[in-house]
C-alpha cells in the first residue's frame, strides 16, 4: 500500500488518537464529519476535513457510500476504521477494497465469523479453544431459545449475535425473566445491530473479564501482546481497564495468549484483534468474543510493551511484517485506564448533554490524556458519551493508581455532569486496591444506587466568591475611577452582597462583603469563611480560612458558575423561584431527561401505574432509557408517540394520584 493519504472513518477520541500516529509517520490524515461535528477537535486536528451528512449516524458515519464518496475526494489510499460505527462492518471492508482503497484491519472474512457471535463460538469450539456451554443455533423461535436455556441452566446470559460494547445483553437469574429478557435484547439488538438473532451462554458470575491483545501479519507471524483486566463493567459495559491482569501467573498468560494466537490463526486475522476470556477463580477460562478492531482500552497495553498499536496497523496493513516474536514482548510496569463519560451517576447514569465549560487535562510523569473534545464544544445526543479516557502507567499498579487517582483531580472538565468522581471512587475501594474487582464488583459495590455529591461549606463560600470576584472586575472593566483599588471602598466598611444560589435543586442566599482586592468574607446558613483569590481560570488557588486549596471553575453563561474540587464538580445556579421549581417538579409529571427517540410507549391514558412501572422508552446516546413512574396513580396525559423525536424537558406523561393508589 502506497500509503500517503489516509481517511479516518470516525469521530471524537479515537480518531484525535489516530491521526496523531499518522501524523508521526509522516502521512496525511483525513477526517470526515457529520454536521454537528463541523468544529470538533477532529476535524481541526486533520489536514483536510469532508461534511458527510447531517448529525443522525445513519446519515454520517454510518453512510458507506459518503465516506468512500469523500476518500475518493481526498485522494486517500486508506482508510482507518477506528472503533465503533463501521470498525467491525464486513460490508464496509468488503467495499473499501471493491473501491481499490486498504482496509486498515482485517478481511471481511474474519470479520463476519469473529462479529457473528454464533458462528464466532462455532468456530472456536471447532479449533478446540475453551467455551462456555450455551447454544448458538440457527433456530431463533422463542420455543427452542426457552428449552436451550432449561438445558444450559441458570443463571445464564442472553446476548445479541451481532453485538458488543454490552448492547443487546440480559442476565437471567429466575426464568420468570427469560420471555422479557429475550424480547428486549432483540429489540436493542436490532435497534443498535440491525440483527436481531441471540445466543444464549451458562453465565459465570463474579469471574474476571480478562482479554488477550493479538496482533498479526501478512507472512505467517501472529502473536500476542499480553492481557488487560476489564472486569469493572457497569451492565457489561467496562468502566476502568488495566493491564496486565492482577492475578495472571506467567503459566496462565502463555496458556491464554496461545488459545488467542490459536484464535486468530482459525480465520486468518490480520492486523489488531482482541480475544475476550471470561476467567474463573479456579483458573479456568472460557471463550466469549474476538473484536475485530483497535480497543478503547488499547492505550494500557501500550504503555507496558512501549508499542504504537496503530503504527503497527498501518505497517502491517502495507504489508510489512512485524518484525517481532513472542519473546520479543516485554511487560514494563502496571497501567491502569479510566473512561470519562458524559453521565450521571447519581441519577443511574442518565447520558447528560450539554456545553463543555472548560477542558483542561492533566500532565504529569505517566500520565496520558486521549481525548476528542475542547473548551465551548457541544455534547451532542447523538452519540456516544465517551468524552476522554484518562491513563495512567507506573513501575507498579499502586504507583499508577495513585498516578491516575491525582490525574483525575488535575484534568478540569467542566459544563457538563461526567462520571470523574465516581472513577476515583471506585480506585479508592478497598477490593479495587487489592486487585481483588471481578465483574461483580460494581454491582456488589453500588447496588443501593450512588448519591448525588454535595458541596461543603468551603466550596460553597468559594463558588460564592468567585462569581462575585468576576462581577467586580467586570465592574473594574468598565469603571472611570483611577485606582482600581477604590472600588468597593465605603467608610462603613461596605455593605454585604446577597447573591441567591441553587446547588442540587436546593437554594439559599449567602452574603460576600469585600475585605480588600481579591479578598472576602461569605457567610451562608450556619457558616462563613473568609476567602481569598490568588489565581485566575480555569484552576484557582484560594486560602479559605487560611488554609490554601485548589479548585478548578468556569463561569455559565446565566451568572453562576462549575466548580471542580478534587475529581468532584458541582454547577452553582442562580436560584430560579420558589413557584418555577415546584411546576417543574411535579411527582406526576414524566419529562425527557435528554433529547432522544421514543422507541415505545407502554402506557395509555386511563391506566392505572404504581411506582417505578415503565412508561415509555427513550433512545439516546445509543442506549435505551426505561422512563419510569415517580408516583403511584392513574395515567391522566400521554404526550408522546412511538417514533417521536424529543427534546429535553418534553413532557412524556401525567399521573394523577389517588386515595386508593397513594
Amino acid at each position: 500500500m502506497a500509503s500517503e493519504t489516509i481517511l479516518v472513518a470516525n469521530r471524537g477520541e479515537i480518531a484525535c488518537r489516530i491521526m496523531r500516529t499518522i501524523r508521526a509517520l509522516g502521512l496525511r490524515s483525513v477526517a470526515v464529519h457529520s454536521e454537528a461535528d463541523a468544529d470538533a477537535p477532529h476535524v481541526a486536528l486533520a489536514d483536510e476535513a469532508i461534511c458527510i451528512g447531517p448529525a443522525p449516524v445513519t446519515q454520517s458515519y454510518l453512510n458507506i457510500s459518503a465516506i468512500l464518496d469523500a476518500a475518493q475526494a481526498s485522494g486517500a489510499q486508506a482508510i482507518h476504521p477506528g472503533y465503533g460505527f463501521l470498525s467491525e462492518n464486513a460490508g464496509f471492508a468488503r467495499a473499501v477494497s471493491e473501491a481499490g482503497l486498504t482496509f486498515i484491519g482485517p478481511s471481511p472474512r474474519a470479520i463476519e465469523t469473529m462479529g457473528d457471535k454464533a458462528a464466532a463460538k462455532r468456530a472456536m469450539i471447532e479449533a478446540g479453544v475453551p467455551c462456555l456451554p450455551g447454544y448458538q443455533g440457527k433456530d431463533q423461535s422463542d420455543a427452542t431459545l426457552l428449552a436451550e436455556a432449561e438445558r444450559i441452566g441458570l443463571p445464564l446470559m442472553v446476548k445479541a449475535a451481532a453485538g458488543g460494547g454490552g448492547r443487546g445483553m440480559r442476565l437471567v437469574a429466575h426464568a420468570a425473566e427469560l420471555p422479557d429478557a429475550l424480547a428486549r435484547a432483540r429489540a436493542e439488538a436490532q435497534s443498535t445491530f440491525g440483527d436481531d438473532a441471540l445466543i444464549l451462554e451458562r453465565a459465570v458470575q463474579d469471574a474476571r473479564h480478562v482479554e488477550i491483545q493479538v496482533f498479526a501479519d501478512s507472512h505467517g507471524t501472529a502473536l500476542h501482546l499480553g492481557e488487560r483486566d476489564c472486569s469493572v463493567q457497569r451492565r457489561h459495559q467496562k468502566v476502568i481497564e488495566e493491564a496486565p491482569c492482577p492475578v495472571l501467573t506467567p503459566e496462565l498468560r502463555a496458556a491464554m495468549g496461545r488459545a488467542a494466537v490459536q484464535a486468530a490463526r482459525t480465520v486468518d486475522y490480520l492486523g489488531a484483534g482482541t480475544v475476550e476470556f471470561l476467567l474463573d477463580a479456579d483458573g479456568s477460562y472460557y471463550f466469549l468474543e474476538m473484536n475485530t478492531r483497535l480497543q478503547v482500552e488499547h492505550p494500557v497495553t501500550e504503555m507496558i510493551t512501549g508499542l504504537d498499536l496503530v503504527a503497527l496497523q498501518i505497517a502491517v496493513a502495507k504489508g510489512a511484517p512485524l518484525r517481532l516474536a513472542q519473546e520479543d514482548i516485554n511487560l514494563d510496569g502496571h497501567a491502569i485506564e479510566v473512561r470519562i463519560y458524559a453521565e450521571d451517576p447519581a441519577k443511574d447514569f442518565l447520558p447528560a448533554t450539554g456545553r463543555i465549560a472548560a477542558f483542561d487535562p492533566a500532565m504529569g510523569e505517566g500520565i496520558r490524556v486521549d481525548a476528542g473534545i475542547a473548551t465551548n464544544q457541544a455534547v451532542s445526543p447523538h452519540y456516544d458519551p465517551l468524552l476522554a479516557k484518562v491513563i495512567a502507567h507506573g513501575p507498579t499498579r499502586e504507583v499508577a493508581r495513585q498516578r491516575l487517582l491525582s490525574a483525575l483531580e488535575q484534568t478540569v472538565l467542566l459544563g457538563v455532569t461526567t462520571n470523574a468522581a465516581h472513577l476515583a471512587d471506585i480506585l479508592a475501594q478497598p477490593a479495587f486496591v487489592a486487585g481483588r474487582a471481578t465483574t461483580g464488583f460494581i454491582a456488589g459495590t453500588y447496588g443501593t444506587g450512588i448519591p448525588a455529591d454535595h458541596a461543603d461549606s468551603a466550596e460553597q463560600a468559594a463558588a460564592a466568591a468567585l462569581i462575585v470576584e468576576a462581577r467586580a472586575q467586570q465592574a473594574r472593566t468598565e469603571s472611570t475611577l483611577p485606582d482600581d483599588s477604590l472600588m468597593g471602598f465605603a467608610s462603613d466598611g461596605g455593605q454585604a452582597v446577597p447573591l441567591d444560589l441553587e446547588l442540587g435543586g436546593s437554594g439559599h442566599t449567602v452574603f460576600a462583603l469585600a475585605q480588600g482586592p481579591g479578598c472576602w468574607q461569605i457567610s451562608g446558613p450556619g457558616w462563613r469563611h473568609e476567602v481569598k483569590l490568588l489565581a485566575t481560570p480555569p484552576r484557582a488557588r484560594m486560602q479559605i480560612d487560611g488554609r490554601r486549596r485548589k479548585f478548578s471553575f468556569a463561569l455559565d453563561d446565566d451568572g453562576g458558575l462549575y466548580l471542580q474540587s478534587g475529581s468532584r464538580a458541582f454547577h452553582i445556579r442562580h436560584r430560579r423561584s420558589w413557584a418555577e421549581a415546584s411546576e417543574a417538579g411535579a411527582a406526576g409529571s414524566v419529562t425527557a431527561p435528554m433529547p432522544g427517540l421514543v422507541i415505545s410507549v407502554d402506557v395509555q391514558q386511563g391506566q392505572p401505574v404504581e411506582k417505578g412501572q415503565v412508561l415509555a422508552v427513550l433512545e439516546a446516546m445509543k442506549m435505551q432509557h426505561q422512563l419510569r413512574a415517580g408516583t403511584s396513580g392513574i395515567v391522566s396525559q400521554v404526550d408522546v408517540r412511538t417514533g417521536q423525536q424529543v427534546e429535553a424537558g418534553t413532557l412524556i406523561a401525567i399521573i394523577e394520584e389517588t386515595e386508593t393508589t397513594a
